[in-house]
């Protein structure tokens, strides 16, 4: 306080000295001015006109002269303001910080937190100004990242991963920052960043679990196929009734592989055209209908009834009619596959708050342990492998719903209680 004291009392001696060179320089213009201003009073002109042009004229040449060599008291002011200090800097770097969406944390040489943004945070918790950084971050590879920057001022990088609450992977990033210890007085800071890759590692691992599942799904029935056929070439040469039992399993086999090979297509199809919405009018009751009654032979010999219920008015939504018959084949023939015990599956339009409809598709079955449901969208991903299999599922056909809903500007959402059934809820 005594210094910013100090500072105030030099700029006004400075300013009273500019004030007081001003006035010499302009001597010959207050002369002037002067003598001006005695002429109009001897003519008669009332003393407030004259002190008024007086002032502009005045004003005039200290107006000119500032604009020619500048206000000597801010260039003085300038010259005698030292640097802003460590507390007011921080905080004008705390304001930039607070814009990133990622977190970060800026921490001393010895290893106290210094600055945290609204991102780390979330992340962290509230960490106090100049809290120790071990006693927030139980990491060891993050803090002995961090000692090996702070002792050899080289910016160095991991990744480190987090199992809790979920599964999130970080590039963290240690490095110093030279200009800001310059400017505090040579203090040492250093910068920790927090990228969140948790989206890309999982796209990374579903592409190879897509891989490995695709070349597993074709592996087999080929693996099949190809032993029949060295059957028939071989011992059964001659056995017809080997041959046509082994041509109808080959026959089977093949059927998968074609199913697999268009369902494979149909994702690549929607993926290069997900960016664009639909531009039709769909109306979704007779669609429904529709579908209800090209899965009726299948459900009927499942022993399952499927239920509809449906308002009265027209619901409309913008949509592909081929993709959501698609969609809604594949929720009402898995509702009768796999919920199958109930007997029932019942399909409900409702129209929805502000053009907003929902349809529902429900069955009674024996539901899905919870730790599958997230899941049931992922390519291959299935509950029971043996069970989608013998029941001809390829594990893509809710993954190719979630693409054509994505386009539709559309969700799906599932709740399942075990011994109760499951329901898929379409929202426009």
């Amino acid at each position: 306080m005594k210094a910013r004291r100090e500072i105030v009392v030099e700029e006004r001696g400075s300013t009273i000295r500019w004030l007081m060179t001003q006035l010499w320089d302009e001597r010959v213009l207050l002369a002037a001015v002067v003598f001006t201003a005695f002429l109009m009073w001897l003519g008669g002109i009332p003393a407030g006109w004259i002190a008024f042009a007086a002032t502009l004229l005045v004003l005039a040449g200290f107006a000119r002269t500032e604009r020619l060599e500048g206000p000597p008291a801010a260039a003085a002011t300038a010259a005698i303001r030292p640097e802003a200090d460590a507390s007011e800097t921080l905080d004008s770097i705390a304001a930039l910080i607070d814009a990133l969406d990622m977190p970060v944390l800026i921490v001393t040489a010895d290893e106290t937190v210094r600055l945290q943004n609204r991102a780390a945070t979330l992340l962290f918790g509230p960490i106090p100004r100049n809290a120790d950084l071990a006693g927030r971050i139980r990491a060891p590879g993050i803090l002995d990242m961090a000692r090996d920057v702070i002792a050899s001022g080289q910016a160095k990088e991991i990744e480190h991963s987090d199992r809790l609450p979920s599964e999130t992977v970080y590039i963290v990033r240690v490095a110093p920052m030279q200009a800001l210890g310059q400017r505090l007085g040579g203090t040492r800071y250093f910068l920790i960043t927090f990228r969140d890759v948790s989206q890309a590692r999982r796209i990374d691992r579903m592409r190879s679990d897509f891989v490995a599942n695709a070349s597993h799904e074709l592996r087999t029935p080929l693996a099949s196929l190809k032993g029949f056929i060295e059957t028939i070439q071989g011992p059964a040469r001659n056995d017809q009734a080997a041959q046509q039992r082994f041509l109808g399993i080959m026959h089977e086999q093949a059927t998968r592989m074609s199913r697999l090979v268009d369902d494979l297509l149909s994702l690549s199809r929607l993926e290069i055209k997900s960016h664009v919405p639909p531009d039709q009018r769909v109306e979704l009751a007779p669609l429904l209908g529709h579908v209800r009654d090209s899965l009726q032979p299948f459900a009927t010999e499942l022993g399952v009834e499927i239920v509809l219920d449906l308002p009265d008015g027209k619901v409309e939504v913008a949509g592909d009619r081929d993709e959501l018959i698609e969609v809604f084949e594949n929720l009402m023939e898995n509702a009768c596959k796999y919920g199958q015990e109930g007997g029932r599956v019942e399909v409900r339009l409702a129209p929805g708050e502000g053009g907003h409809p929902e349809v529902s598709v429900t069955d009674f079955g024996p539901g899905i342990p919870p730790e599958h449901v997230p899941r049931l969208t992922e390519r291959f991903y299935r509950v029971n492998v043996e069970a989608s299999r013998s029941k001809k599922g390829t594990g893509l056909g809710l993954a190719i719903a979630k693409h054509i809903l994505t386009r539709h500007r559309a969700r799906l959402s599932v709740k399942s209680e075990l011994g109760k059934g499951t329901v898929f809820t379409v929202k426009f």
